[in-house]
């Protein structure tokens, strides 16, 4: 498979982070040791828990990102880049680790002396650059940023005896009201804790479980059997918008835009990162517009070739690969963002990229301004909480059953389905916010936007897969599959997440709106 090969500079920060992981290479990738025990596969837990609470199973660190609200627009390109630096940072601490087990068996202060203090200090560094770069642009930086310096181990999960085995708690609806245009009701699932009983079982507590590749995760207890799942989200009707009389905006436009035919890959975020090389330290397919890396600016993104069928669609939209972690070589192997940072296997491209915008059930829509950028879900949510982790897996043919914290197994003759539904209320002035959240929302209960938001075309993204079913022997899991994600974040299924910078041309734009708003079907 190929790559964006554009030229780009790499930070020595970053040459620094790659020359280290070449040292602990093994097996196609880094030696991302999992310490997780399992809570279906062991019950034997009165002996092993004194073993296994010392353990740090992974890194965690309050997202800087996500508490800055305000930021001059003259100081977002050092502020932005200061946050990738953060990023990079924990990648290195969890590198660190992931290849000190040795060490931290003898030590039960290692982790904390060795890794977390250190990390503390230079975490110090960068946010006091952030808050002066802030005040120097005329902003006014919270000192509570001061706060957000220190990361935590994030030890073993003991297990839950109430497990009831598919990770949904509940209906699985956390009841926002989002209208989720293929029948959810809510801006994700309710996901319990989103880490019960997340791991394999260790036996004694050795080095297992690394799916014989070198991989941090996923682990056997992140998968469950989709036909044991109860449904929790109604069935879609028509359009895909649930039942709403004969009010709202009930039309909808599909674009087509391929399957990434053209291996347009990279690790770079435009978004939360640009102007810095492998800002998202894991690969993403892209589709849409053919020029979209970390230095791509406005100008390049209207002026680029698009994969899309109509040719007045330069958007680009983006989603972290989902790889089968089969010992494959791929062409980032030896990669940041690929194998140098535990995202390692065959690269699996979607079946379907289904693409389409839909109404809003209170009322009509108005244009998307172009260049706006949303997100949906959180790269992050394993360590940041499920509050935006509202991406979600089914499989075909029994997609009333939504998760979005576990990897469905789905049964012969059935496929792996990721869904993202997009935010579609919007500030009404803004392209984008400083934590690239606050200038879009979902819509409430009854369908209208709060706060003085408007609504805007709902983007909803639906791929489907062939993957093959994992097998899981005695507690250990061969050749699954998983998303790409942060090394920290284990693979996790809640950490799926997708992107979307809206390049349209006016005049497209105008018919997307009219479609919906008239309630009829366009692509």
């Amino acid at each position: 498979m190929g790559r964006n090969t554009r030229k780009r500079r790499t930070p020595l920060a970053t040459k620094a982070i790659a020359a280290s992981a070449a040292l602990a290479l093994g097996g196609g990738g880094l030696v991302w040791a999992n310490f997780y025990a399992s809570a279906h596969e062991d019950n034997d837990w009165s002996n092993r828990t004194k073993s296994t609470s010392a353990q740090v199973a992974t890194i965690d660190c309050p997202d800087v990102g996500q508490e800055i609200s305000e930021v001059p627009d003259q100081a977002r390109g050092e502020v932005d880049g200061e946050l990738a630096t953060l990023d990079q940072q924990i990648t290195e601490a969890y590198q660190r680790l992931a290849t000190t087990r040795d060490a931290q068996a003898r030590d039960g202060s290692y982790v904390q002396n060795a890794i977390l203090g250190p990390l503390k200090d230079r975490r110090k560094v960068i946010i006091d650059r952030i808050q002066l770069e802030i005040n120097r642009a005329g902003g006014s930086a919270s000192e509570q940023l001061d706060n957000l310096s220190p990361c935590t181990g994030k030890p073993v999960e003991q297990p839950q005896t109430n497990d009831g085995g598919n990770g949904q708690n509940g209906d699985g609806q956390n009841g926002d009201g989002q209208d989720q245009g293929d029948g959810q009701n809510g801006d994700g699932q309710d996901n319990g804790d989103g880490q019960n009983g997340d791991g394999q079982d260790q036996g004694d507590g050795q080095n297992v479980g690394d799916n014989g590749n070198g991989a941090a995760g996923p682990v056997a207890a992140d998968f469950v059997d989709i036909t044991t799942v109860q449904p929790n989200v109604p069935p879609a009707n028509g359009n895909g918008l649930k039942a709403n009389g004969n009010s709202g905006s009930r039309g909808s436009f599909t674009t087509s835009c391929g399957v990434n035919e053209n291996d347009l890959f990279n690790s770079d975020n435009l978004i939360v990162a640009p102007g810095v090389d492998n800002g998202a330290h894991h690969t993403h397919d892209y589709v849409g517009n053919q020029d979209n890396d970390a230095f791509s600016s406005d100008e390049d993104l209207a002026n680029a070739e698009t994969s899309c069928q109509n040719q007045g669609d330069k958007s680009t939209y983006y989603w972290p690969v989902l790889r089968l972690q089969d010992g494959t070589q791929e062409f980032d192997a030896g990669d940041l963002g690929g194998g140098a940072e535990g995202n390692v296997g065959q690269i699996l491209k979607a079946q379907q990229a289904e693409i389409k915008f839909v109404g809003n059930k209170a009322g009509k829509v108005v244009a998307m301004p172009k260049f706006l950028r949303v997100i949906t879900g959180d790269a992050k949510a394993f360590t940041n909480g499920d509050a935006n982790a509202n991406a979600s897996l089914s499989c075909t043919g029994f997609e009333d059953r939504q998760l979005t914290d576990k990897y469905p197994i789905c049964p012969e003759g059935s496929q792996l389905v990721r869904t993202a539904n997009f935010q579609s209320c919007w500030d009404g002035q803004n392209i984008d916010s400083a934590n690239h959240r606050d200038h879009v929302d979902f819509v409430q209960a009854d369908g209208t936007c709060a706060n003085g938001f408007v609504a805007i075309p709902q983007l909803q993204i639906r791929l489907v897969y062939d993957v093959p079913a994992p097998v899981i022997e005695n507690g250990q899991l061969q050749s699954p599959f998983a998303v790409d994600g942060f090394p920290e974040q284990l693979h996790k299924p809640i950490t799926d997440h997708n992107d979307f910078i809206n390049v349209m041309d006016e005049s497209l734009m105008n018919k997307v709106v009219k479609c919906i708003n008239r309630g009829k079907n366009c692509q």
